[in-house]
């Protein structure tokens, strides 16, 4: 027995070792990349890349599976690598400490799928057109904020995509820049319209009141957001980057 019998009984023990040996980058660790990463992990997947910039803060809580009150103020990414290696001790875990956008020395060329869980266009856009020209597979996704069905979320080429606005503004860059096809996990739920009592952010990790307008110039709207959506999303794109690295079930 180990830790990933269950899995084989499944997949079969070559598809076991296919997971064991392939490399996976996630950018983004938060609430959908987050969990995307841990289910790499415990689906035995032997290398994980991880990208972002961000700490722990204390409203990751309500949806980001590694942050708690012991991990606030810790790197996001040092977090994800600690439980990564908790859940196996022999995985692979490669951590790239920065905001990704075009410009981003980290070389895709490595990897055999690249998840796309970062929240800006220009980021997404880029590891789209990197991978598309890499001929790399890639699965990014839409919005998950301002979302309360999970059961709304599915898989789709991104020009099948339907009512979510991110996914709407996606499809016109991709067309602009001769990408024919992405695969993306997103939501056909329209989205609520949030609060205003917690509605700004910024990259110091606070929440600013909306009388707080010249507190930071990185200051942006956030989205509202559940435990649950997030962590859906994240899951469905880890299963498909899995069963693709797994090939046909045994």
């Amino acid at each position: 027995m180990n830790i990933f019998s269950r899995t084989e009984m499944l997949l079969g023990k070559p598809a076991m070792e296919r997971l064991s040996q392939a490399r996976v980058a996630v950018f983004g660790i938060g609430g959908v990349g987050g969990h995307a990463a841990e289910t790499l992990a415990r689906s035995g997947i032997g290398h994980i890349a991880l990208c972002d910039d961000d700490v722990v803060c204390l409203t990751n809580i309500n949806r980001q599976i590694l942050a708690t009150h012991q991990t606030v103020g810790q790197n996001k990414l040092d977090a994800m690598a600690d439980r990564i290696r908790s859940i196996n001790p022999v995985a692979r875990v490669t951590t790239f400490p920065e905001f990704f956008m075009p410009g981003s020395g980290i070389d895709l060329r490595p990897f055999d799928y690249i998840m796309d869980a970062v929240d800006t266009v220009t980021a997404k856009l880029h590891l789209a057109e990197q991978a598309t020209a890499l001929g790399i597979p890639i699965i990014s996704c839409m919005g998950t904020g301002n979302k309360l069905d999970p059961t709304q979320l599915q898989v789709a080429d991104i020009y099948k995509t339907s009512v979510c606005p991110l996914a709407k503004v996606m499809r016109k860059e991709c067309r602009v820049r001769g990408i024919t096809a992405l695969k993306v996990v997103y939501s056909q739920e329209t989205p609520l319209v949030p609060s205003n009592d917690h509605a700004y952010s910024c990259k110091h990790n606070c929440i600013c009141p909306p009388e707080s307008a010249k507190h930071c110039e990185k200051r942006r709207q956030n989205p509202g957001s559940v435990a649950f959506v997030p962590a859906v999303a994240g899951i469905i794109m880890a299963g498909e980057v899995v069963k693709y690295i797994a090939g046909p079930a045994q």
